[in-house]
């Protein structure tokens, strides 16, 4: 049921189950998380929070969602006034994985949960294409507001590519024991300057074309 649909009553059940889902999810992780305990914590019956989220996995698309768009909040702002392209794929990346904070101690929980290619909670799934595209469409704002000169070709396949790329940052984040994240942003650091160096030439030719592979076959891992 699309929440256009509901009532403001049912709006409000619907919405006050998946914020007691989205609690549990940051306090015991994906695994410790049941629709019974969610229920409870709602004060709803456990079938009227199936009636919402037939699912743990719609409750965990809609924590996705709600992901997304607080890091979209977070960062278009934060866009103003930025010109060049890698600075401001940087606001995107940085507010991303600033976002993530809430959910460090839990993310091992549901990466373990989400990494298998037909999981319905795998980032890349056909099920978490609402999401996703939440932040697919931010990527894009950030190359589409910026001054350069990208060949277009490029420049509208960077989005779908530069999102499976910032997922595997996501995972090096989860794993990453080092004071204030240090190796991630040192990994982000050297991919973002290994970017600027190689704009200029994407505008050449032979370069071009393999680029346009590249990015392609980057953006087919979520096919």
């Amino acid at each position: 049921m699309f929440s256009s649909e509901l009532t403001p009553k049912a709006e409000q059940t619907r919405s006050r189950i998946r914020d007691a889902a989205i609690a549990s999810f940051i306090e015991r992780g994906y695994p410790d998380t049941t629709i019974r305990l969610i229920a409870a914590e709602a004060g709803v019956s456990v079938g009227n929070a199936y009636y919402y989220f037939p699912s743990k996995t719609h409750l965990v698309q809609a924590l996705y969602e709600q992901v997304q768009s607080d890091h979209a909040r977070v960062a278009v702002p934060q866009l103003e006034g930025v010109t060049g392209l890698v600075d401001r794929l940087r606001v995107v990346f940085e507010t991303g994985l600033a976002n993530l904070e809430p959910y460090r101690k839990v993310a091992p929980g549901f990466l373990s949960a989400m990494i298998a290619p037909d999981s319905p909670i795998n980032p890349l799934s056909r099920e978490s294409s609402s999401p996703r595209d939440l932040t697919v469409e931010l990527i894009r704002r950030a190359i589409d507001g910026a001054d350069h000169r990208i060949p277009e070709d490029v420049a509208s396949r960077m989005p779908d590519a530069l999102f499976v790329l910032y997922l595997g940052l996501v995972l090096r984040w989860t794993y990453d024991d080092s004071d204030d994240h240090r190796r991630t942003r040192r990994l982000l650091d050297t991919a973002l300057r290994l970017f600027s160096v190689a704009l200029p030439f994407l505008r050449m030719p032979g370069i071009r074309g393999v680029t346009r592979d590249l990015l392609d076959q980057i953006a087919e891992v979520r096919a």
